[in-house]
């Protein structure tokens, strides 16, 4: 039997899934599981590298069967640089850090963003990569002048594992600097915004093999793996592992954000799609995920953490079942981007708009799942639109996938049959990536067909 680790670290928690085939299915076991978050340093909010490397290779350490390949995925957009001597420079700053607030429009200035939506596909959001290392030219110059080697996060790991330093595709497509049709670096802007050009590693597509584990890598480890990129940006991952899909599905990979979309051959940069704010992801075979990011769980996430524990996300949402609260607010305004109290935010919110204030946990839940469901609806219209599609089903992957409130009243709210699962797409997305490379799945499609009978799926009718 040949293993395969899957290492998924989100931005609140990581954990290491161990998969193989058996009996035309994918079996898994949960190996390790961590708890992640950015923490202030300096006066920002940074990553702790560091602490992540270690989580990682304790994973690792504790496999049984050993894998014989690993691949590890993360949120997007976040790096850290390294200079000639390959010692990081500065903090690896997380991207809701207020570093970049107005950065976007000082960028606008030299290159318009029509333009850059023009050639990478990508929605200009403030925490774009383009945008923070255009924040780090201008305030942090000397870090830039330094630098030599631009690594993201799941990049920086893998370099770390195997020794090998490349710019995974699904991952360096949510920087805002990649070409959307040529799938490589867009060395004009880079020119234009005068960033280095020379911290660009090559493109790496998903499913390429950096070889074994260094010599330094096995010495820790005790043994050697192959180091296999999946698609690392959990999104690209999560995707690839969508069961069922049809021309008539669109899918949510629904986690601390909601990418909800479609798949395309070619991107589409219209002036449409980017009024509209969806974005042209990298995915496995180069294809393209078609994207609105939504706000998504980070606020329910948040509301947890402030009420300290005391109820469980499913006692969130079934609590939440029970109220009536009408208020909505707009799940994408960047006030619950990084609130000091996310549930005093969505007050002032509702507030402002004449609206009842949530104060009990059930109707902060209520107004956070509602207002997603009616995200949702509007979301599906415009990606109708956009893509000249009629869809049917919406597929609902990743840990909302459980959240059955949200996902019936998500049914209604788009007017599409919901089915939600595998809550761990990511993982197994990932993994089944790294079993085509190993040969032991022939494509993804039939990783998907196997997906589809390996892991639980409800149906939520409109």
């Amino acid at each position: 039997m040949s293993a395969h680790l899957a290492i998924d670290i989100g931005a609140s928690s990581g954990r290491h899934l161990l998969g193989w085939l058996q009996e035309d299915k994918i079996k898994t076991k949960e190996v390790h599981r961590f708890k992640n978050q950015a923490i202030r340093k300096n006066g920002s909010l940074v990553w702790d590298h560091e602490a992540l490397l270690k989580e990682v290779e304790a994973g690792i350490a504790k496999c049984d069967p050993k894998p014989s390949s690993i691949g590890i995925d993360t949120w997007g957009v976040d790096f850290a640089l390294l200079d000639k001597d390959d010692n990081l420079l500065g903090d690896t700053v997380a991207y809701r850090d207020d570093r970049t607030i107005g950065i976007d429009l000082d960028t606008f200035k030299t290159v318009s963003e029509e333009e850059l939506f023009a050639a990478t596909g990508i929605a200009s959001l403030q925490f774009n990569t383009v945008f923070q290392l255009m924040a780090i030219k201008k305030q942090n110059p000397e870090i830039l002048d330094k630098a030599r080697t631009l690594l993201f996060i799941p990049d920086y790991l893998h370099w770390r594992l195997a020794g090998v330093k490349a710019n995974e595709y699904s991952i360096a497509s949510t920087s805002g600097l990649l070409n959307a049709f040529t799938r490589d670096w867009d060395y004009s802007i880079i020119k234009k915004l005068g960033l280095p050009e020379e911290i660009f590693q090559k493109i790496a597509m998903p499913g390429t093999n950096l070889g074994q584990f260094s010599e330094s890598a096995k010495s820790r480890l005790g043994y050697g793996s192959s180091v296999v990129l999946p698609a690392t940006h959990d999104t690209g991952s999560a995707f690839a592992a969508v069961p069922d899909v049809t021309a008539d599905s669109a899918y949510i990979s629904s986690g601390t954000w909601s990418l909800m979309g479609a798949t395309l051959d070619i991107p589409n940069t219209s002036t449409a799609a980017r009024l509209a704010g969806f974005t042209n992801e990298g995915g496995y075979g180069g294809q393209i995920r078609f994207l609105k990011n939504i706000m998504g769980l980070w606020m329910i996430q948040e509301v947890h953490r402030e009420l300290g524990g005391k109820h469980s996300f499913a006692e969130l949402c079934n609590l939440a079942e029970t109220e009536s609260i009408p208020s909505i607010v707009d799940c994408n305004d960047n006030r619950f981007l990084a609130p000091k109290s996310m549930s005093e935010e969505l007050g002032k919110a509702c507030r402002e708009t004449g609206q009842k204030i949530p104060e009990t946990p059930a109707e902060l839940a209520a107004v956070i799942y509602n207002s997603l469901a009616v995200c949702y609806g509007k979301s599906i219209k415009e990606l109708e639109e956009l893509s000249g599609r009629k869809f049917e089903k919406l597929r609902v992957v990743g840990g909302g996938a459980n959240a059955d409130y949200l996902n019936k009243i998500s049914a209604k709210a788009t007017g599409l049959e919901v089915a939600a699962g595998p809550v761990e797409a990511t993982a197994i997305g990932n993994m089944a990536i790294q079993m085509i490379s190993c040969k032991e799945l022939e494509s993804l499609a039939q990783a998907r067909e196997v997906i589809g009978r390996s892991f639980d799926v409800k149906t939520f009718k409109p």
